[in-house]
């Protein structure tokens, strides 16, 4: 089948790894101390490895490769598996968390501060973007974080979306609004499921793309709602 593959320039690979670590379903290696595409069909084509690499070896391009294969993916993780999450989708891991009783009785007010929210509706040159804080979140963290507005979108404009579900790339979106509007600062709340790379990555190639150096910072929420980092 044709379909969305990275590509790696080996003349430009200096062997740093950052790729192989970066590349959460295990398709990158290193091999004679530069990476190589050692699984096509775990390559997943969504370009976690792309920002991570220093040199700009890594590309994608369109061409025949074998289709995406999670359940291999999914077998190879849980072969080598430490207690890290087995996949990229979040299903695979089904659980229920248990808490304990709390008073839900007092009002919560919402801080957001503007509408629509999914980064495939909002224009481009809102006004709200001027002199803002933005926060481009993945939308399971508001459900699995209990205190999302309080700590991630009050005093941010946000956009949120999710590259597992989503078709297309936000990073062309996401390249247009901060390159046309004064944003002061971005935050990325993703979970700590794989898939969320996505959404990450977009965030940095818009940031690479924009041309301005902006304040950016990457937070990480687990399925049970803890902050990870």
């Amino acid at each position: 089948m044709i379909r969305k593959i990275i590509r790696i320039d080996e003349e430009k690979c200096n062997g740093c790894g950052l790729c192989a670590k970066a590349c959460h379903e295990g398709a990158i290696e290193m091999v004679d101390g530069k990476a190589r595409l050692i699984r096509e069909d775990y390559c997943d084509g969504l370009g976690d490895c792309l920002p991570a690499c220093p040199t700009n070896a890594i590309t994608f391009e369109e061409r025949e490769a074998p289709a995406y294969n999670e359940a291999a993916v999914l077998a190879a993780k849980q072969a080598k598996s430490s207690g890290a999450l087995p996949c990229g989708c979040p299903g695979t891991q089904s659980k229920a968390i248990k808490r304990e009783a709390v008073s839900v009785s007092a009002p919560v007010s919402s801080q957001l501060l503007q509408w629509p929210v999914q980064i495939k509706l909002v224009p481009v040159n809102a006004p709200y973007f001027d002199n803002a804080n933005l926060l481009v979140a993945a939308d399971c963290t508001a459900f699995a974080y209990g205190n999302f507005h309080n700590k991630f979108i009050h005093n941010r404009i946000t956009l949120i979306g999710c590259p597992k579900l989503d078709e297309g790339d936000y990073a062309e979106k996401l390249t247009q609004i901060i390159a046309n509007n004064n944003i002061k600062s971005v935050t990325v709340a993703r979970m700590e499921v794989p898939c969320c790379g996505g959404i990450e990555n977009a965030v940095k190639r818009a940031l690479q793309e924009s041309g301005k150096f902006i304040p950016w910072r990457i937070v990480t929420i687990s399925t049970d709602g803890r902050i990870l980092d």
